[in-house]
């Protein structure tokens, strides 16, 4: 669940919302045909040209959140004449996993670059100077345009108009692929070109018309879950966070069991199996039999390497990632068990889907899926009860840390050093399959020998903005967080040992928030908080130094304790992006 909140979230959610409340009370399956009026009620529709339009899309969603095909325009069977195969609780997906829905495409203009009404007709014309195509020319008034069938998309012109009159115009589906996977079709719609994707569902989340989506197993799970079965969810240890700040992990243990699971288990303990695992292949491999050895818990690098670079395949870890080794633990102590994994990433279900998987891993729910289910259920985190003991503290910090972007790769050198303390490693990481190709393009050309590589697919626009931005907000902003970590542990409460980190866009802005929940009201001067460590010249909780990058970029930094919450907000206008 990333980015700026939007109508088309609001969709997605009220459909697995819908979805889920059908199977988890037994309904009559017929009423899955009346989601759709239920969702687009009236006659005028409300984000497109036509209510009837909005009713087709929307039951298109519903035939994917059953794991079912979607069917084209000319195809008429109701979703619930179907839904005997979506019933079997044991179902698999049949590929493709992420679907583009045609008639929902705005056919959106491929990559181009436009001159605006904005272009003074200067005399210098920079943007000509610079076209290598002598693409642009000049009318009758001076005014430049680009000549759309010599222009090659360089972006030479847009990044030197003083004005910012050129405008850089792409399809957001096919900016957002790292594996150049988008094309069109006859209609000019965007069109998957399944032979090069990897379903990383990078596509998905950056749809602004929510034309694509993946499959979910939501129907499965909640029937599961309503047929008394005995299901184990095994949470990523990415859910800090993803339900609200009500959501700690006792009461996530807690809303769990009150929707049917039977056990609640963190992938964190196969997080830190697969450390060590990975730790002992690093010091058997590299650099005796391969030069360099990547790290397998990401499926969608992992295709895409062995798409891309078929040689390299031997190169990534054969380990088994987190979410199965956790799968197999809880197989073996319940043998009878059906294994949910829930987690930030669409791409385990194309993992879980191998054959090799299935009978390990049963189904695999997204956190924004799981939090359809809660909603379905009128589970309201605020007003739960928890027991504190159920913590779900059985990982380490190591194992949690996987979460977090280069995590992998800080376990499994951590776990070297105690078996060899004197090998030194060296680590790369990357994320976003843009990012990754450029890596194993380094890798071929033997510049990462003796390397570890972590791979990640997902790379989310506001985290690219905020590397983008001065290192030392980056820097400052994880000590802010160290500090907020620090005074958590103080409190003898755990429940009460709260945080919270979020950055994102917000219209033209990024935005930097971090929470923690704070009993003692600080003492503030000059608009700052006091250090408490005593000596205020060389401590002062990096805000100083975080203010002035702030301000360097043109934003400002705000400071607040209200209701025992400490929050400090960071609002930076974004950069214009250079091509």
């Amino acid at each position: 669940m990333r980015g700026v909140h939007s109508a088309v979230d609001d969709i997605r959610r009220t459909v697995f919302k819908e979805v889920a409340k059908l199977a988890l009370e037994g309904g009559d399956p017929r009423l899955l045909d009346q989601i759709p009026l239920k969702m687009i009620q009236g006659d005028v529709a409300k984000h497109r040209h036509d209510v009837f339009l909005e009713r087709a899309i929307v039951q298109e969603r519903v035939r994917l959140a059953l794991g079912l095909n979607i069917r084209y325009a000319g195809e008429t069977t109701p979703v619930s004449e179907d839904l005997q195969w979506a019933e079997k609780s044991q179902k698999h997906f049949q590929n493709p996993l992420v679907n583009i829905i045609p008639f929902a495409c705005n056919a959106c203009p491929p990559k181009q670059l436009r001159i605006t009404d904005n272009c003074q007709g200067c005399i210098s014309h920079p943007c000509m100077n610079v076209c290598p195509k002598d693409a642009i020319y000049r009318d009758k008034d001076k005014h430049c345009h680009i000549d759309q069938e010599k222009c090659i998309k360089c972006g030479k012109c847009f990044n030197q108009c003083p004005y910012r009159a050129i405008s850089k115009i792409e399809r957001p589906c096919a900016a957002a692929c790292g594996m150049d996977a988008i094309k069109s079709d006859e209609l000019g719609r965007a069109k998957i070109d399944y032979d090069k994707c990897v379903s990383c569902g990078m596509c998905l989340v950056n749809c602004p018309f929510g034309a694509i989506a993946d499959k979910s197993q939501i129907y499965q799970v909640c029937q599961a879950l309503q047929n008394n079965e005995k299901v184990v969810a095994c949470v990523a240890p990415a859910f800090v966070g993803q339900f609200g700040k009500d959501a700690t992990p006792a009461k996530l243990h807690a809303a769990m069991k009150v929707l049917g699971f039977y056990d609640v288990v963190e992938v964190a303990i196969g997080a830190d199996l697969c450390t060590v695992e990975e730790a002992h292949d690093f010091l058997e491999e590299v650099p005796a039999k391969q030069p360099w050895m990547g790290t397998s818990c990401c499926p969608a690098w992992s295709v895409m390497a062995k798409k891309l670079y078929p040689e390299f395949a031997d190169y990534i870890s054969m380990a088994l990632t987190p979410m199965v080794i956790t799968a197999r633990m809880v197989k073996k102590d319940h043998p009878d068990a059906k294994t949910v994994f829930i987690g930030p990433c669409s791409a385990k279900k194309l993992e879980a889907n191998r054959r090799t998987i299935r009978s390990d891993v049963d189904f695999v729910l997204t956190f924004e899926e799981m939090l359809g289910i809660f909603d379905a259920a009128d589970i309201d985190f605020a007003k739960l009860r928890a027991n504190p003991e159920d913590e779900m503290e059985e990982g380490t910090g190591m194992g949690r840390g996987f979460a977090v972007g280069g995590g992998v790769a800080a376990a499994v050198v951590e776990a070297i050093k105690r078996i060899d303390p004197d090998r030194k490693i060296q680590i790369e990481y990357g994320d976003g399959l843009k990012n990754c190709r450029k890596m194993l393009a380094m890798a071929k050309a033997g510049k990462r020998n003796g390397y570890l590589l972590e791979l990640d697919s997902l790379l989310s626009q506001d985290e690219a903005l905020y590397r983008a931005l001065e290192p030392s907000l980056t820097a400052n902003t994880v000590v802010l967080e160290d500090n907020a970590i620090e005074y958590a542990l103080t409190l003898p409460d755990k429940r009460k040992r709260l945080i919270h980190l979020a950055v994102y866009a917000k219209k033209d802005f990024l935005v930097i928030q971090c929470e923690n929940y704070c009993e003692k009201q600080p003492e503030f001067q000059d608009g700052l908080p006091v250090s408490t460590k005593g000596d205020g010249a060389y401590h002062g909780y990096g805000v100083k130094s975080i203010r002035y990058a702030a301000e360097k970029y043109g934003g400002t930094m705000t400071i607040h304790n209200r209701d025992r919450w400490f929050e400090l907000n960071i609002v930076i206008p974004i950069p214009r992006p250079v091509v």
